[in-house]
């Protein structure tokens, strides 16, 4: 039974299933390019509780199991046996007690998006991809130094009222968020899909963005008509 039908388990049966989709979703990171050695994590919210599974600080992709999640509550306390959470679990934790909606965090550093970070510039939205995806460009949080919650406070004040699921933190990387963890994957993908191709652009000419009324209709026809429902 998957998370989003998952009303009748209970809290252990929930983080159980939640250590095997988070474990299986990080294997994505190094295929789709996104992390290096072992940079970067994914975390989910156990619904109705006040918990989160997230990756252990360290260890590296090949060697990540369901037992090997660690379990955290919101305020980023270790709550299971094992290893230590990542080192970005307080801001894992911050975004998930201020954007109740969220369901799952991912952080990368991958190449070309990490690239607009360390510029400082926002990936603006020249491509129907991106206005599908993002709804318009991808913004610059402010930059933060790891460990405390500081981060968390830049990815949610940039996000909060931002069609956008992914933020470039400011010389450090891409966070990204979603309603359930796999959309969060998903989106931190496309970021690093995009950026690529929008830097191709600007290596070629000045791309112009798209008309704010085509972005508004792409993006909604992608949210309401794209795929099975």
């Amino acid at each position: 039974m998957s998370v989003a039908a998952s009303g009748g388990l209970t809290t252990t049966e929930l983080v159980a299933e939640l250590r095997e989709i988070v474990s299986d979703l990080h294997a994505e990171l190094p295929r789709n390019g996104l992390v290096a050695w072992t940079s970067g994590n994914v975390s989910a919210r156990v619904p109705g509780a006040d918990l989160m599974v997230i990756k252990p600080s360290g260890i590296g992709y090949d060697d990540l199991t369901p037992e090997s999640m660690v379990v955290c509550d919101l305020d980023g306390n270790t709550v299971s046996d094992g290893y230590s959470p990542s080192s970005d679990t307080a801001t894992h934790a911050y975004i998930y007690r201020h954007m109740p909606e969220v369901g799952g965090v991912v952080h990368t550093h991958s190449t070309y998006a990490t690239a607009w970070a360390a510029l400082g510039e926002p990936i603006p939205c020249v491509i129907t991809a991106m206005a599908d995806e993002f709804g318009g460009e991808i913004p610059v949080g402010p930059f933060a130094l790891i460990g405390s919650d500081e981060i968390g406070r830049g990815v949610v004040a940039t996000l909060t009222g931002h069609r956008s699921p992914a933020v470039l933190m400011r010389s450090h990387g891409v966070f990204t968020i979603g309603p359930a963890v796999r959309d969060a994957v998903k989106a931190a993908i496309m970021c690093e899909d995009v950026a690529r191709t929008v830097h191709a652009a600007h290596l070629l000419g000045s791309p112009e963005p798209l008309p704010p009324d085509q972005v508004d209709a792409l993006h909604k026809r992608y949210k309401e008509q794209y795929g099975q429902h």
